[in-house]
Protein backbone atom coordinates (compact mmCIF):
# COMPACT_ATOMS: atom_id res chain seq x y z
CA UNK A 1 0.00 0.00 0.00
CA UNK A 2 3.24 2.81 0.39
CA UNK A 3 4.39 1.75 -2.81
CA UNK A 4 1.30 2.17 -4.12
CA UNK A 5 0.61 5.76 -2.60
CA UNK A 6 4.10 6.80 -3.85
CA UNK A 7 3.13 5.78 -7.30
CA UNK A 8 -0.36 7.99 -7.04
CA UNK A 9 1.75 11.21 -5.74
CA UNK A 10 4.56 11.26 -8.39
CA UNK A 11 1.52 10.56 -10.89
CA UNK A 12 -0.08 13.97 -9.05
CA UNK A 13 2.99 15.60 -9.03
CA UNK A 14 3.68 14.99 -12.88
CA UNK A 15 0.13 16.18 -13.78
CA UNK A 16 0.85 19.08 -11.30
CA UNK A 17 4.09 19.74 -14.01
CA UNK A 18 2.35 19.55 -17.22
CA UNK A 19 -0.66 21.46 -16.42
CA UNK A 20 2.04 24.99 -15.20
CA UNK A 21 0.99 27.32 -18.17
CA UNK A 22 3.91 27.94 -20.85
CA UNK A 23 6.60 30.86 -20.19
CA UNK A 24 6.23 33.15 -23.27
CA UNK A 25 9.47 34.44 -25.20
CA UNK A 26 9.62 37.79 -23.54
CA UNK A 27 10.38 36.08 -20.55
CA UNK A 28 13.34 33.92 -21.38
CA UNK A 29 16.61 36.16 -21.37
CA UNK A 30 19.88 34.72 -22.86
CA UNK A 31 23.18 34.45 -21.12
CA UNK A 32 26.95 35.21 -22.17
CA UNK A 33 27.51 31.84 -22.56
CA UNK A 34 24.36 31.35 -24.78
CA UNK A 35 22.70 29.46 -22.37
CA UNK A 36 19.05 30.22 -21.30
CA UNK A 37 17.08 30.76 -18.31
CA UNK A 38 13.70 31.70 -17.83
CA UNK A 39 13.19 34.75 -15.70
CA UNK A 40 11.26 34.16 -12.52
CA UNK A 41 7.66 33.65 -12.84
CA UNK A 42 5.08 35.12 -9.93
CA UNK A 43 3.78 32.32 -8.16
CA UNK A 44 0.12 31.38 -9.46
CA UNK A 45 -2.96 31.34 -6.90
CA UNK A 46 -4.97 27.75 -7.42
CA UNK A 47 -8.68 29.08 -8.99
CA UNK A 48 -11.02 27.04 -5.84
CA UNK A 49 -14.53 26.40 -7.67
CA UNK A 50 -17.32 28.02 -5.67
CA UNK A 51 -19.19 25.06 -3.56
CA UNK A 52 -22.50 24.84 -5.00
CA UNK A 53 -25.19 24.56 -1.79
CA UNK A 54 -27.81 21.62 -2.83
CA UNK A 55 -31.17 22.81 -3.97
CA UNK A 56 -33.83 21.53 -2.02
CA UNK A 57 -37.27 21.26 -3.70
CA UNK A 58 -40.18 22.78 -2.13
CA UNK A 59 -42.94 19.98 -0.78
CA UNK A 60 -45.60 19.32 -3.15
CA UNK A 61 -48.26 20.66 -2.30
CA UNK A 62 -51.60 18.14 -2.82
CA UNK A 63 -55.26 17.68 -1.89
CA UNK A 64 -53.94 14.44 -0.89
CA UNK A 65 -51.31 15.97 1.80
CA UNK A 66 -53.74 17.67 3.24
CA UNK A 67 -53.66 16.99 7.20
CA UNK A 68 -57.65 17.58 6.98
CA UNK A 69 -60.42 16.15 5.00
CA UNK A 70 -62.40 18.75 4.57
CA UNK A 71 -59.07 21.04 3.27
CA UNK A 72 -58.23 18.36 0.88
CA UNK A 73 -62.12 18.08 -0.67
CA UNK A 74 -62.27 21.78 -0.56
CA UNK A 75 -59.15 22.03 -2.78
CA UNK A 76 -61.19 19.86 -5.75
CA UNK A 77 -64.28 21.74 -5.35
CA UNK A 78 -65.01 22.96 -9.05
CA UNK A 79 -69.02 23.77 -9.43
CA UNK A 80 -69.59 27.49 -9.62
CA UNK A 81 -71.56 29.15 -7.02
CA UNK A 82 -73.86 31.43 -8.35
CA UNK A 83 -74.87 34.94 -7.32
CA UNK A 84 -78.70 33.57 -5.97
CA UNK A 85 -80.86 34.59 -3.42
CA UNK A 86 -81.35 30.33 -2.61
CA UNK A 87 -77.62 29.92 -2.32
CA UNK A 88 -77.29 32.99 -0.03
CA UNK A 89 -80.41 31.82 2.34
CA UNK A 90 -78.30 28.69 3.07
CA UNK A 91 -75.02 29.82 3.23
CA UNK A 92 -76.38 32.36 5.96
CA UNK A 93 -77.96 29.51 6.89
CA UNK A 94 -74.41 27.11 7.95
CA UNK A 95 -72.54 30.35 9.13
CA UNK A 96 -75.14 31.04 11.76
CA UNK A 97 -75.71 27.44 12.79
CA UNK A 98 -71.87 26.76 13.13
CA UNK A 99 -72.65 24.10 16.07
CA UNK A 100 -74.37 22.12 13.04
CA UNK A 101 -71.33 21.42 10.91
CA UNK A 102 -69.48 20.75 14.45
CA UNK A 103 -71.94 17.82 14.77
CA UNK A 104 -71.74 16.75 11.18
CA UNK A 105 -67.96 16.73 11.68
CA UNK A 106 -67.59 14.23 14.40
CA UNK A 107 -70.28 12.13 12.51
CA UNK A 108 -68.35 12.39 9.56
CA UNK A 109 -65.26 11.52 11.25
CA UNK A 110 -65.06 7.61 10.59
CA UNK A 111 -66.44 7.46 7.05
CA UNK A 112 -65.24 10.70 5.24
CA UNK A 113 -62.32 10.02 3.77
CA UNK A 114 -63.39 6.56 2.98
CA UNK A 115 -65.76 8.16 0.64
CA UNK A 116 -63.48 10.81 -0.52
CA UNK A 117 -61.10 8.15 -1.78
CA UNK A 118 -63.93 6.51 -3.55
CA UNK A 119 -64.98 9.54 -5.22
CA UNK A 120 -61.27 10.16 -6.50
CA UNK A 121 -60.57 7.03 -7.47
CA UNK A 122 -63.74 7.37 -9.93
CA UNK A 123 -63.01 11.15 -11.18
CA UNK A 124 -65.78 12.43 -9.53
CA UNK A 125 -66.65 15.93 -8.55
CA UNK A 126 -65.61 16.31 -4.63
CA UNK A 127 -68.86 18.20 -3.82
CA UNK A 128 -70.53 14.58 -4.01
CA UNK A 129 -67.98 14.13 -0.43
CA UNK A 130 -70.72 16.96 1.15
CA UNK A 131 -74.21 15.13 -0.11
CA UNK A 132 -74.17 13.19 2.67
CA UNK A 133 -74.48 16.52 4.95
CA UNK A 134 -77.57 17.75 2.96
CA UNK A 135 -79.06 14.35 2.85
CA UNK A 136 -78.83 12.92 6.30
CA UNK A 137 -76.41 15.16 8.43
CA UNK A 138 -74.41 12.45 8.07
CA UNK A 139 -76.21 10.38 10.74
CA UNK A 140 -75.69 6.62 9.34
CA UNK A 141 -78.76 5.63 11.04
CA UNK A 142 -81.14 8.71 9.69
CA UNK A 143 -85.07 7.33 7.96
CA UNK A 144 -86.52 9.85 6.32
CA UNK A 145 -90.49 11.10 6.22
CA UNK A 146 -90.01 9.15 2.61
CA UNK A 147 -88.61 5.83 3.81
CA UNK A 148 -85.11 6.74 3.03
CA UNK A 149 -82.66 5.52 5.25
CA UNK A 150 -78.83 6.10 5.80
CA UNK A 151 -76.11 8.80 5.05
CA UNK A 152 -77.08 8.62 1.77
CA UNK A 153 -81.09 8.39 2.02
CA UNK A 154 -81.87 5.48 -0.36
CA UNK A 155 -85.37 4.78 -0.68
CA UNK A 156 -85.92 1.12 -0.93
CA UNK A 157 -86.42 0.63 -4.93
CA UNK A 158 -83.70 2.40 -5.67
CA UNK A 159 -81.63 0.45 -2.98
CA UNK A 160 -82.14 -3.13 -4.17
CA UNK A 161 -82.09 -1.31 -7.82
CA UNK A 162 -78.33 -0.61 -7.21
CA UNK A 163 -77.92 -3.90 -5.26
CA UNK A 164 -78.68 -3.36 -1.88
CA UNK A 165 -80.21 -6.09 0.10
CA UNK A 166 -82.47 -5.33 3.00
CA UNK A 167 -84.23 -7.86 5.17
CA UNK A 168 -84.45 -8.65 8.88
CA UNK A 169 -80.77 -8.51 9.31
CA UNK A 170 -79.09 -6.15 7.13
CA UNK A 171 -79.98 -3.31 5.40
CA UNK A 172 -77.91 -2.45 2.44
CA UNK A 173 -78.53 1.46 2.75
CA UNK A 174 -77.47 1.92 5.82
CA UNK A 175 -74.15 -0.06 4.68
CA UNK A 176 -71.55 3.22 4.67
CA UNK A 177 -68.94 0.84 2.27
CA UNK A 178 -72.06 -0.40 0.10
CA UNK A 179 -74.18 2.27 0.00
CA UNK A 180 -71.16 4.88 -0.53
CA UNK A 181 -70.09 2.71 -3.91
CA UNK A 182 -74.20 2.39 -5.10
CA UNK A 183 -75.05 6.11 -4.55
CA UNK A 184 -72.01 6.96 -6.82
CA UNK A 185 -72.72 4.33 -9.63
CA UNK A 186 -76.39 6.17 -9.34
CA UNK A 187 -74.98 9.56 -9.47
CA UNK A 188 -72.93 8.52 -12.43
CA UNK A 189 -75.74 6.77 -14.55
CA UNK A 190 -77.56 10.13 -13.54
CA UNK A 191 -74.53 12.41 -15.07
CA UNK A 192 -74.19 10.14 -17.94
CA UNK A 193 -78.10 10.97 -18.38
CA UNK A 194 -78.39 14.63 -18.21
CA UNK A 195 -75.15 14.79 -20.47
CA UNK A 196 -72.44 15.37 -17.94
CA UNK A 197 -74.79 18.20 -16.53
CA UNK A 198 -74.10 17.33 -12.49
CA UNK A 199 -76.94 20.19 -11.22
CA UNK A 200 -79.11 18.20 -13.51
CA UNK A 201 -77.88 14.67 -12.00
CA UNK A 202 -77.48 15.83 -8.64
CA UNK A 203 -81.74 17.42 -8.59
CA UNK A 204 -81.93 14.43 -10.12
CA UNK A 205 -80.61 11.71 -7.26
CA UNK A 206 -83.34 13.82 -4.96
CA UNK A 207 -86.53 13.82 -7.19
CA UNK A 208 -85.99 11.86 -9.75
CA UNK A 209 -84.83 11.66 -13.44
CA UNK A 210 -88.12 11.71 -14.87
CA UNK A 211 -88.70 14.42 -12.84
CA UNK A 212 -85.86 16.50 -14.00
CA UNK A 213 -86.12 15.32 -17.72
CA UNK A 214 -89.62 16.19 -17.86
CA UNK A 215 -88.75 19.68 -16.64
CA UNK A 216 -85.82 20.27 -19.03
CA UNK A 217 -88.43 19.08 -22.09
CA UNK A 218 -90.98 21.91 -20.73
CA UNK A 219 -88.22 24.63 -20.34
CA UNK A 220 -87.41 23.32 -24.09
CA UNK A 221 -90.31 23.27 -25.11
CA UNK A 222 -91.70 27.35 -24.51
CA UNK A 223 -87.98 28.68 -25.37
CA UNK A 224 -86.92 28.82 -22.34
CA UNK A 225 -83.09 28.42 -20.44
CA UNK A 226 -82.70 24.60 -18.89
CA UNK A 227 -80.03 25.23 -15.98
CA UNK A 228 -80.87 24.54 -12.78
CA UNK A 229 -82.20 27.71 -11.66
CA UNK A 230 -84.54 28.34 -14.24
CA UNK A 231 -86.28 24.47 -14.16
CA UNK A 232 -89.66 24.41 -12.54
CA UNK A 233 -89.19 21.77 -9.78
CA UNK A 234 -90.39 20.31 -6.47
CA UNK A 235 -89.61 22.81 -3.76
CA UNK A 236 -87.39 20.44 -1.45
CA UNK A 237 -85.32 19.76 -5.14
CA UNK A 238 -85.43 23.67 -5.81
CA UNK A 239 -83.51 24.09 -2.56
CA UNK A 240 -81.29 20.71 -2.97
CA UNK A 241 -78.67 21.88 -4.99
CA UNK A 242 -78.65 25.65 -3.31
CA UNK A 243 -78.14 23.94 -0.66
CA UNK A 244 -75.28 21.50 -1.10
CA UNK A 245 -73.15 24.79 -3.44
CA UNK A 246 -73.63 27.13 -0.51
CA UNK A 247 -72.37 23.92 2.28
CA UNK A 248 -69.13 23.66 -0.90
CA UNK A 249 -68.55 27.66 -0.47
CA UNK A 250 -68.25 27.32 2.85
CA UNK A 251 -66.15 24.09 3.36
CA UNK A 252 -63.68 25.90 0.66
CA UNK A 253 -63.95 29.41 2.54
CA UNK A 254 -63.64 28.90 6.09
CA UNK A 255 -61.43 30.95 7.12
CA UNK A 256 -63.16 34.12 4.71
CA UNK A 257 -66.02 32.97 6.58
CA UNK A 258 -64.75 32.97 9.81
CA UNK A 259 -66.26 29.28 10.68
CA UNK A 260 -64.02 26.62 12.02
CA UNK A 261 -65.29 23.02 11.36
CA UNK A 262 -63.55 20.84 13.72
CA UNK A 263 -60.72 18.94 11.46
CA UNK A 264 -60.89 14.90 9.98
CA UNK A 265 -57.29 13.46 9.75
CA UNK A 266 -56.30 13.12 6.49
CA UNK A 267 -55.99 9.23 6.91
CA UNK A 268 -57.72 5.32 6.79
CA UNK A 269 -59.57 5.48 9.74
CA UNK A 270 -61.65 2.18 9.52
CA UNK A 271 -60.67 -0.79 7.24
CA UNK A 272 -63.10 -3.52 5.62
CA UNK A 273 -63.33 -7.20 6.75
CA UNK A 274 -65.61 -10.03 5.55
CA UNK A 275 -65.28 -13.21 8.02
CA UNK A 276 -66.84 -15.34 5.79
CA UNK A 277 -69.73 -16.29 8.27
CA UNK A 278 -72.41 -15.29 10.90
CA UNK A 279 -71.51 -13.46 13.88
CA UNK A 280 -72.96 -12.38 16.76
CA UNK A 281 -71.81 -8.47 17.15
CA UNK A 282 -71.16 -8.91 20.82
CA UNK A 283 -68.58 -11.33 19.34
CA UNK A 284 -67.47 -9.86 16.95
CA UNK A 285 -66.64 -6.75 19.49
CA UNK A 286 -64.91 -9.27 21.95
CA UNK A 287 -62.47 -9.84 18.73
CA UNK A 288 -61.76 -6.53 18.00
CA UNK A 289 -61.42 -5.23 21.38
CA UNK A 290 -64.08 -2.78 21.13
CA UNK A 291 -67.38 -1.73 22.77
CA UNK A 292 -70.61 -3.31 20.50
CA UNK A 293 -71.60 -0.12 20.47
CA UNK A 294 -68.53 1.27 18.57
CA UNK A 295 -69.00 -1.62 16.43
CA UNK A 296 -72.58 -1.05 15.76
CA UNK A 297 -71.83 2.66 14.66
CA UNK A 298 -69.56 1.60 12.26
CA UNK A 299 -71.58 -0.91 11.20
CA UNK A 300 -75.76 0.64 11.45
CA UNK A 301 -76.65 -1.87 8.65
CA UNK A 302 -77.15 -4.90 10.85
CA UNK A 303 -80.72 -4.62 12.22
CA UNK A 304 -80.39 -7.24 14.85
CA UNK A 305 -77.48 -8.72 17.42
CA UNK A 306 -75.72 -10.23 14.43
CA UNK A 307 -74.83 -10.23 10.87
CA UNK A 308 -76.15 -11.80 8.28
CA UNK A 309 -76.58 -15.27 8.13
CA UNK A 310 -75.89 -15.40 4.65
CA UNK A 311 -74.64 -12.99 2.12
CA UNK A 312 -73.86 -9.69 3.85
CA UNK A 313 -71.11 -10.51 6.57
CA UNK A 314 -68.60 -7.56 6.12
CA UNK A 315 -67.42 -5.26 8.83
CA UNK A 316 -65.81 -2.03 8.66
CA UNK A 317 -63.53 -1.57 11.88
CA UNK A 318 -60.70 0.41 13.24
CA UNK A 319 -57.64 0.13 12.01
CA UNK A 320 -55.86 -0.85 15.50
CA UNK A 321 -57.91 -3.44 15.58
CA UNK A 322 -58.19 -5.66 12.37
CA UNK A 323 -54.93 -7.53 12.93
CA UNK A 324 -56.76 -8.76 16.19
CA UNK A 325 -59.74 -9.41 14.82
CA UNK A 326 -58.37 -11.12 12.11
CA UNK A 327 -56.47 -13.24 14.86
CA UNK A 328 -59.49 -14.26 17.09
CA UNK A 329 -60.95 -14.87 14.43
CA UNK A 330 -59.26 -17.50 12.96
CA UNK A 331 -58.68 -18.95 16.28
CA UNK A 332 -62.60 -19.18 16.90
CA UNK A 333 -63.78 -20.06 13.44
CA UNK A 334 -67.54 -21.25 13.34
CA UNK A 335 -67.63 -20.39 17.07
CA UNK A 336 -68.99 -16.57 16.53
CA UNK A 337 -72.43 -17.18 17.52
CA UNK A 338 -73.93 -19.12 20.28
CA UNK A 339 -76.36 -22.25 19.84
CA UNK A 340 -79.00 -23.33 22.21
CA UNK A 341 -80.68 -26.99 22.77
CA UNK A 342 -84.47 -26.57 22.62
CA UNK A 343 -86.83 -29.24 22.66
CA UNK A 344 -90.47 -28.82 21.03
CA UNK A 345 -93.43 -28.44 22.90
CA UNK A 346 -97.14 -28.73 22.30
CA UNK A 347 -97.85 -25.76 20.56
CA UNK A 348 -94.89 -24.45 18.85
CA UNK A 349 -94.11 -23.50 15.30
CA UNK A 350 -90.56 -22.46 13.71
CA UNK A 351 -91.88 -18.69 13.57
CA UNK A 352 -93.09 -18.87 17.47
CA UNK A 353 -89.92 -20.09 18.41
CA UNK A 354 -88.05 -17.87 15.56
CA UNK A 355 -89.85 -15.09 17.91
CA UNK A 356 -89.26 -15.92 20.94
CA UNK A 357 -85.17 -16.33 19.82
CA UNK A 358 -84.98 -12.74 18.10
CA UNK A 359 -83.88 -14.99 15.03
CA UNK A 360 -85.46 -15.84 12.08
CA UNK A 361 -87.35 -19.00 10.87
CA UNK A 362 -84.50 -19.10 7.79
CA UNK A 363 -81.71 -19.25 10.36
CA UNK A 364 -83.28 -22.10 12.31
CA UNK A 365 -84.48 -24.44 9.03
CA UNK A 366 -80.54 -23.64 8.33
CA UNK A 367 -78.98 -24.47 11.33
CA UNK A 368 -81.21 -27.64 11.72
CA UNK A 369 -81.03 -28.60 8.23
CA UNK A 370 -84.87 -28.68 7.47
CA UNK A 371 -86.40 -27.93 3.82
CA UNK A 372 -89.60 -27.00 5.60
CA UNK A 373 -91.10 -25.81 9.11
CA UNK A 374 -92.38 -29.00 9.88
CA UNK A 375 -91.35 -29.50 13.30
CA UNK A 376 -92.78 -32.23 16.10
CA UNK A 377 -93.10 -32.44 19.85
CA UNK A 378 -90.09 -33.99 21.54
CA UNK A 379 -87.38 -32.73 18.64
CA UNK A 380 -84.63 -30.62 19.60
CA UNK A 381 -83.82 -27.90 17.54
CA UNK A 382 -80.94 -25.75 17.72
CA UNK A 383 -81.49 -22.44 17.73
CA UNK A 384 -78.83 -19.35 16.94
CA UNK A 385 -79.17 -17.12 19.73
CA UNK A 386 -77.44 -13.31 21.49
CA UNK A 387 -74.92 -14.40 24.02
CA UNK A 388 -76.06 -10.54 25.85
CA UNK A 389 -79.09 -9.31 26.55
CA UNK A 390 -81.00 -7.68 23.86
CA UNK A 391 -80.75 -4.14 25.49
CA UNK A 392 -76.59 -4.68 25.16
CA UNK A 393 -77.00 -4.42 21.69
CA UNK A 394 -77.34 -0.58 22.16
CA UNK A 395 -77.83 0.23 18.58
CA UNK A 396 -79.78 -2.73 17.76
CA UNK A 397 -82.98 -1.85 15.40
CA UNK A 398 -85.29 -2.60 18.66
CA UNK A 399 -83.54 -0.50 20.40
CA UNK A 400 -83.14 2.49 18.24
CA UNK A 401 -87.23 2.18 17.76
CA UNK A 402 -87.63 2.28 21.93
CA UNK A 403 -85.82 4.72 22.22
CA UNK A 404 -87.85 6.94 19.66
CA UNK A 405 -91.33 5.33 20.95
CA UNK A 406 -89.89 6.74 24.45
CA UNK A 407 -89.51 10.19 23.47
CA UNK A 408 -92.09 12.27 25.35
CA UNK A 409 -94.04 14.11 21.91
CA UNK A 410 -97.04 14.95 24.34
CA UNK A 411 -98.53 14.94 27.97
CA UNK A 412 -99.21 11.57 28.12
CA UNK A 413 -98.86 8.45 25.61
CA UNK A 414 -100.85 5.45 24.77
CA UNK A 415 -99.95 2.00 22.79
CA UNK A 416 -101.91 0.92 20.36
CA UNK A 417 -101.15 -2.85 18.75
CA UNK A 418 -102.21 -3.06 14.87
CA UNK A 419 -105.09 -5.27 13.76
CA UNK A 420 -106.08 -6.31 10.64
CA UNK A 421 -107.47 -2.97 8.46
CA UNK A 422 -105.34 -1.05 10.37
CA UNK A 423 -103.35 1.53 8.66
CA UNK A 424 -101.82 5.07 9.88
CA UNK A 425 -104.33 6.85 8.34
CA UNK A 426 -107.15 5.14 9.96
CA UNK A 427 -105.52 4.87 13.35
CA UNK A 428 -104.66 8.58 13.12
CA UNK A 429 -107.92 9.83 12.42
CA UNK A 430 -109.16 7.75 15.56
CA UNK A 431 -107.27 9.35 17.64
CA UNK A 432 -107.26 12.83 16.07
CA UNK A 433 -103.90 13.18 15.09
CA UNK A 434 -101.34 13.62 12.14
CA UNK A 435 -100.65 10.51 10.56
CA UNK A 436 -97.02 12.17 9.92
CA UNK A 437 -96.85 12.20 13.40
CA UNK A 438 -98.14 9.07 14.29
CA UNK A 439 -95.79 7.68 11.45
CA UNK A 440 -92.45 10.31 13.27
CA UNK A 441 -93.72 9.28 16.78
CA UNK A 442 -92.61 5.53 15.83
CA UNK A 443 -89.65 5.87 13.55
CA UNK A 444 -91.86 5.21 10.24
CA UNK A 445 -92.28 6.98 7.02
CA UNK A 446 -96.15 7.78 6.54
CA UNK A 447 -96.36 5.45 3.42
CA UNK A 448 -94.55 2.82 5.31
CA UNK A 449 -97.16 -0.35 5.62
CA UNK A 450 -98.00 -1.29 8.68
CA UNK A 451 -97.97 -5.42 10.30
CA UNK A 452 -100.25 -6.90 12.65
CA UNK A 453 -98.96 -7.10 15.93
CA UNK A 454 -96.78 -4.15 15.72
CA UNK A 455 -97.43 -1.96 18.97
CA UNK A 456 -97.17 1.79 18.15
CA UNK A 457 -97.46 4.72 20.52
CA UNK A 458 -99.86 7.52 20.38
CA UNK A 459 -99.05 10.93 22.03
CA UNK A 460 -101.63 12.98 23.46
CA UNK A 461 -102.54 16.33 24.57
CA UNK A 462 -106.07 16.36 26.38
CA UNK A 463 -106.94 17.98 23.40
CA UNK A 464 -110.75 16.99 20.98
CA UNK A 465 -112.44 17.92 24.20
CA UNK A 466 -110.40 15.09 26.81
CA UNK A 467 -109.54 16.53 30.03
CA UNK A 468 -106.44 14.26 31.22
CA UNK A 469 -105.31 13.73 34.34
CA UNK A 470 -102.42 11.79 36.48
CA UNK A 471 -104.20 9.84 38.80
CA UNK A 472 -102.08 7.59 41.32
CA UNK A 473 -104.21 4.52 42.03
CA UNK A 474 -103.64 1.98 45.39
CA UNK A 475 -103.97 -1.67 44.47
CA UNK A 476 -106.48 -3.57 46.42
CA UNK A 477 -107.09 -7.37 47.13
CA UNK A 478 -108.81 -9.39 43.95
CA UNK A 479 -107.71 -6.49 41.40
CA UNK A 480 -106.32 -6.91 38.02
CA UNK A 481 -104.58 -4.87 35.29
CA UNK A 482 -107.82 -5.54 32.99
CA UNK A 483 -110.03 -4.58 35.60
CA UNK A 484 -108.73 -1.10 36.43
CA UNK A 485 -107.99 -0.31 32.89
CA UNK A 486 -111.96 -0.76 32.95
CA UNK A 487 -112.59 0.96 35.93
CA UNK A 488 -110.90 4.28 34.56
CA UNK A 489 -111.95 3.77 30.92
CA UNK A 490 -108.24 3.37 28.98
CA UNK A 491 -106.26 0.04 27.87
CA UNK A 492 -104.71 -2.30 29.83
CA UNK A 493 -101.80 -2.48 27.50
CA UNK A 494 -101.33 1.40 28.73
CA UNK A 495 -101.67 0.70 32.09
CA UNK A 496 -98.67 -2.28 31.81
CA UNK A 497 -96.76 0.41 29.93
CA UNK A 498 -97.36 3.54 32.01
CA UNK A 499 -96.23 1.40 34.95
CA UNK A 500 -93.24 -1.39 33.40
CA UNK A 501 -95.83 -4.45 34.49
CA UNK A 502 -94.62 -6.30 31.35
CA UNK A 503 -92.73 -8.79 33.62
CA UNK A 504 -94.58 -8.49 36.56
CA UNK A 505 -97.25 -11.02 36.83
CA UNK A 506 -99.15 -9.88 39.72
CA UNK A 507 -100.51 -7.22 41.42
CA UNK A 508 -99.72 -6.85 45.36
CA UNK A 509 -102.32 -5.07 47.66
CA UNK A 510 -100.88 -1.54 48.32
CA UNK A 511 -98.89 -1.28 44.95
CA UNK A 512 -99.37 2.02 43.52
CA UNK A 513 -99.80 2.52 39.94
CA UNK A 514 -99.88 5.45 37.62
CA UNK A 515 -102.78 6.56 35.24
CA UNK A 516 -103.08 9.11 32.71
CA UNK A 517 -107.42 9.22 32.88
CA UNK A 518 -109.80 11.49 30.79
CA UNK A 519 -111.74 13.12 33.77
CA UNK A 520 -114.81 13.53 31.28
CA UNK A 521 -115.49 9.84 30.94
CA UNK A 522 -114.96 8.90 34.60
CA UNK A 523 -115.55 9.89 38.17
CA UNK A 524 -112.13 10.34 39.97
Amino acid sequence: MRFKHSWVLALVLTGCQVSQPTTPKSDVKTTPDNTSTTAPVAPVTPVIAPVETPVVAAPVVTPQTQEDVWQRIAMQLEMPIPDHKTVDYYRTWYLKHPSHLKTVSQRAQPFLYLITEKIEQRGLPLELALLPVVESSFDAFAYSHGSAAGLWQFVPSTGKMYGLEQDYWYDGRRDVDAATDAALDFLTDLNQRFDGNWSHAIAAYNSGGGRVSSAIRKNTKAGKPIDFFSLSLPKETSAYVPKLLALADVIANQEKYGIDIPPIANKPVVELVKPGEQLDLAIAASYADISVGELQSLNPAYNQWATSPEGNTQLLLPIASVDKFNAQLAQNRGKGMKVARYKVQSGDTVSTLAQKYHTTSQVIRTANNMSNNNIRIGQHLLIPISTKDDKDYTLSATNRLAKTQSKARGQYKLSHTVKKGDSLWSIAKANKISHASLAKWNGMGPRDTLRIGQDLVIWKNGADGAVIRTVFYNVRNGDTVSGIANKFKVKTIDVVKWNSLEKKKYLKPGQKLKLYVDVTKVSV
